[in-house]
């Protein structure tokens, strides 16, 4: 039995946000309690304002429901490390809202306890501008732990060691002196001096376990490059692709720039109204995005592989776009040009 009030009562308050509705006995059972311990928290929580309903059925149940009375949310670490690091990339790279997201991020920290304070502020000292171009979908995802630890790092100038893998799948173990985490292409990376190879490098988050700090401080190094974001940006749009794509763009390259939101490395002036636009990546459906976001004439060098994708999303677009009864056969061949 859960002999912690405190910490019981934040657990169910937890529980009860992630779902309309809950049975009396599974609160129980998920909190390891009696149900007489359940109904007495539930009283609690109506006494601190939070507005719980009871529901009727065979064995009740209760529901918290929202309102302008609602008190502050209770959060546990990990749920306010993520809260922070979502304010925090959303007030770089969100147009639009970044004023309103350092509002809330500055809020958010006036009433977290001090050590997940202190945490937030190194998690905000170390993340850099996102990098939006080329990647994945989706956004960034990471463990809060291990970005709470790097954050640390990074602030502190203090060496951690961790196990990587490489793109090639080989197990490798690092040692680093962190700089600074960056959200870019739909991942985290971090920014640190590889002591052995005595050289910057990025490593990917989803590729890294168990980071930890050595205790050791170092002074800190000066990045090769005018920001963090800009040197992931230059690390990524070098960096070997697994599909190679690349077109010639009747668009000035200004345009280009702005409609994909693409790094200077990738977007190559010709002269005033023509462009060459690197578009090699891991992902055939980004690569297809990405030319469809050019709104301009080109023509297309890529691996066959880009190729028959393109072909077989234009050939699909095709068929869901005939109107009804329309007897014209596809094409078989879609061009490689725009």
């Amino acid at each position: 039995m859960t002999s912690d009030m405190p910490a019981r009562m934040l657990r169910l308050l937890s529980l009860m946000q992630t779902r309309r509705e809950w049975p009396g006995q599974e609160l129980a059972d998920r909190l390891k309690v009696t149900l007489r311990t359940v109904r007495r928290d539930i009283d609690r929580l109506r006494e601190l304002g939070y507005p719980v309903e009871g529901t009727t059925g065979p064995t009740g149940g209760y529901r918290l429901t929202s309102g302008t009375d609602m008190p502050p949310l209770l959060l546990d670490d990990e749920e306010a490390i993520a809260i922070a690091v979502a304010l925090r990339t959303a007030a770089s790279g969100v147009t639009g809202i970044g004023e309103t997201a350092l509002r809330a991020l500055a809020k958010l920290e006036q009433v977290l306890p001090a050590r997940l304070r202190t945490q937030v502020s190194a998690l905000q000292q170390a993340t850099a501008a996102p990098v939006t171009y080329g990647g994945e979908e989706g956004g960034p995802q990471a463990d809060p732990a291990v970005l709470t630890i790097l954050a640390t790092a990074c602030r502190d100038h203090e060496i951690v060691t961790f196990d990587y893998t490489t793109r090639h799948g080989t197990p490798s173990s690092r040692r680093v002196e962190p700089h600074s985490l960056v959200p870019a292409a739909g991942r985290w990376y971090l920014v640190a001096h590889d002591t052995r190879a005595d050289d910057w490098r990025i490593y990917r988050l989803d590729r890294m376990t168990g980071p930890a700090p050595t205790g050791h401080r170092v002074p800190a190094r000066t990045l090769p490059a005018p920001d963090p974001a800009a040197f992931v940006a230059a690390k990524i749009a070098t960096a070997p692709a697994r599909y190679r794509a690349a077109a010639t763009v009747h668009a000035p390259a200004v345009a280009i720039l702005a409609r994909t939101q693409g790094l200077p490395e990738r977007v190559v002036p010709i002269d005033d109204a023509t462009c060459t636009v690197d578009l090699s990546g891991g992902s055939l459906p980004r690569i297809a995005q990405l030319i469809a976001a050019l709104d301009a004439d080109y023509t297309l060098d890529a691996d066959p592989e880009v190729v028959r994708y393109l072909r077989t999303a234009a050939e699909r677009t095709l068929r869901r776009t005939q109107p009804v009864g329309d007897s014209r056969a596809v094409p078989g061949r879609a061009d490689a040009s725009g």
